[in-house]
Order: structure tokens, then C-alpha cells, then sequence
């Protein structure tokens, strides 16, 4: 885990803008040759190689994306990468830059921002992207970061989400349901300490599920790895908002159908008997719980024995006819409906 230190404070206003990118930019490292100029000048320059770019951006908000009271800051910089790198691997690319704007209060001192920045410099260096520029600005309330990831690959190599094929494969990476619940388990514990604020967090017991939440890791690893199986996916995306929100945004896009094996769905130990504790369905969790950022595939039937000895790797069902429908199949073997319950950044009970 990463740790998040008590420091002195100095106020933003005695650096101004342009110093204050200065000194949080002050260790940026250039990893890649497409880098031609960085932080410095009115734009970034990036040489064009004869790959096709992949562009995402995403946008964290304080009180809708996360929680200060127990969100460390360096944690809060390095997720905040990982969120969009992992956006990069489900098209199945590599991350070369990203740029990084933050909104801040005045309630944040210097030494919070060279905490966030010590965290994005953290997933920078450990994931080999570049940090090429953003802004920097104030903010009336809490603080706002809006990172965009540039990417690449070779056109023949892109997986979109469109590909899925009845009969092929569903394919999902590690396991599922930890971020979630261990969410869950920091909110239970700031009401403790909301109550006694003596009370000592009692975490000793979730750090996986803890880890999973607060610092999670964009699974560039499989995009290696399915490149030396030789396999290329049919389709492929992240699962940020629930397991069942992404099969169902492949079957619409692709137009096909599917079968998910409630039995198949990879879960951590820690997942099964915290969900016990807190009288959760690990199923339900796992379905609809997301930040997991693990990536969801499909693979069409002649490259399964490629994968299937791969720990990895976990086949959880496959694809059918859109006249099928979208089921999930029990432990009992009953069919049922699969909904979309993940996160909705627009629910009026996010606002």
C-alpha cells in the first residue's frame, strides 16, 4: 500500500499557477522517443508513428468518485492513472502519455498536491507513460481531476467492443467484487470513527478488498500476455461499472446474446467471507459492484486451449444468438435475466 504522510502547509497562492506546475512537474521522467516535448511550452509534441492513437479522458470528483475523509491523496493520483490506462489495455494498446488537470479548494495546501502528484509520478514510472501537460485551476468546492491517456496499436491489433460472435467465448481477467466491498468496508469504518473519533480502523483483516478500492492496478499485463498466446480478442472492454454493465454493453454493440455461469465467476476468498460478514450476495457483488478495472473478453472456441491452463484467465460463459437473450445461469441452473445495476455516474443518488 502506499503511504500518505503528515506535512507542513503552504499555501497555492504563494507559488501561482506556473510555479506550482513547475515544482509538482519537477521529477517527471520521459519514458518514450513519440515524446518529442512535454511540460514547458503551449502544447505537447508527440512524433506520429504509423499506429493508429487510442484517446480517453476521464473525470474524478470529489463526493462523487471519492471520498478525502478516507482516500489518501497518493492513492487518489495513482488510481486516478489506472483508471484511464486500464480504458487503453481493453482496446488492447499500449499507454505512451497522459495529461493531467486538477481543480483544487483552497482547503489544499502545497504538500496535498506533491502527495496527489507523488502518486500519478508513482503510475507513470511503475506503467512506462509519459506526463505531457494538463492545468491547473481553483476551485470553489473540494477538488476535480480530469486525466487524459493517449495510446496505440497497430490497427489490425484494436479490439473494440463490436466483435463478439454467437458461440465464442466470455472471458474475464483475475477476480471480481474486491473494490466494491472494500469500499465498503472504508465507509463502515469512517461511521465508526464519525461516532468515536478515538477509534482505530480495523482493516488488518480486508487489505486485499482495501487495496483493491483505494489502489488498484490496470491489467496491462494481458495485453502481453494474450499477444504471446497468439490470441486476439473478439472483443474487449474494462470492467469499471459492474460485470453484468459490461457483458451487456458487448452484446449490444456486437448484437449477440449470452449465457454468464454464475458458477464460473472468479471471486477471492477475502470476497466470499466478507460478503458472509456484511450479509452480501457474492454473486450480486461481483455483478454489479465494479472498479475492478479487470478486462472482460471474448475469444472465439479454437483459441481456448491457448488460455485454458492460464490462472489468469477464467471462462465464465459465451456468446449466443441475440434472440437468446442476456441470461445469467444459476448455481441451480435456472435462467434469469441479466440487468445493467452498476455504477451510473448520472443516478440522481450519486448527485
Amino acid at each position: 500500500m502506499l503511504e500518505n504522510k503528515d506535512q507542513s502547509r503552504t499555501s497555492l497562492s504563494e507559488l501561482g499557477e506556473f510555479k506550482l506546475i513547475e515544482h509538482l512537474t519537477k521529477q517527471v521522467k520521459i519514458h518514450h522517443d513519440s515524446t518529442v516535448k512535454g511540460i514547458g511550452d503551449d502544447c505537447a509534441v508527440i512524433e506520429k508513428s504509423k499506429k493508429q492513437t487510442l484517446v480517453t479522458t476521464d473525470l474524478l470528483i470529489e463526493g462523487v468518485h471519492f471520498d478525502m475523509s478516507y482516500t489518501p491523496l497518493k492513492h487518489l493520483g495513482y488510481k486516478a492513472v489506472m483508471v484511464n490506462l486500464s480504458d487503453v489495455y481493453a482496446m488492447n494498446g499500449t499507454a505512451k502519455q497522459i495529461t493531467v488537470s486538477i481543480a483544487v479548494s483552497n482547503r489544499f495546501p502545497l504538500e496535498a498536491l506533491e502527495e496527489l502528484y507523488a502518486g500519478i509520478q508513482l503510475a507513470c514510472n511503475a506503467y512506462q507513460v509519459d506526463l505531457i501537460g494538463g492545468d491547473t485551476t481553483s476551485s470553489t468546492k473540494g477538488m476535480l481531476i480530469s486525466i487524459t491517456a493517449i495510446g496505440e496499436a497497430n490497427k489490425e491489433d484494436i479490439v473494440y467492443r463490436n466483435g463478439a460472435q454467437p458461440n465464442d467465448l466470455l472471458v474475464v481477467t483475475g477476480d471480481l467484487g474486491g473494490a466494491y466491498l472494500g469500499l465498503q468496508v472504508l465507509e463502515r469504518e469512517k461511521q465508526v470513527f464519525e461516532v468515536n473519533p478515538n477509534a482505530q480502523p480495523e482493516l488488518e483483516n480486508y487489505s486485499y478488498l482495501v487495496e483493491r478500492q483505494l489502489k488498484p492496478e490496470a491489467r496491462k499485463d494481458i495485453v502481453k500476455l494474450l499477444k504471446d498466446l497468439e490470441v486476439k480478442p473478439t472483443a474487449m472492454i474494462d470492467i469499471s461499472d459492474g460485470l453484468s454493465s459490461e457483458i451487456l454493453h458487448i452484446c449490444k454493440q456486437s448484437e449477440v446474446g449470452c449465457n454468464l455461469y454464475e458458477d464460473k465467476i472468479p471471486l477471492d476468498q477475502q470476497v466470499i467471507s466478507t460478503c458472509e460478514e456484511f450479509n452480501l450476495d457474492s454473486t450480486m457483488v461481483a455483478l454489479s459492484g465494479g472498479e475492478d478495472y479487470e478486462l472482460l473478453f471474448t475469444i472465439s472456441q479454437e483459441d481456448f486451449p491457448k488460455i485454458k491452463a492460464n490462472p489468469n484467465l477464467t471462462v465464465i460463459g459465451h456468446i449466443t444468438e441475440a434472440s437468446e437473450g442476456k441470461n445469467l445461469v444459476t448455481r441451480a441452473n435456472q435462467k434469469i435475466e441479466l440487468v445493467a445495476q452498476g455504477w451510473n455516474a448520472m443516478n440522481k443518488d450519486n448527485l
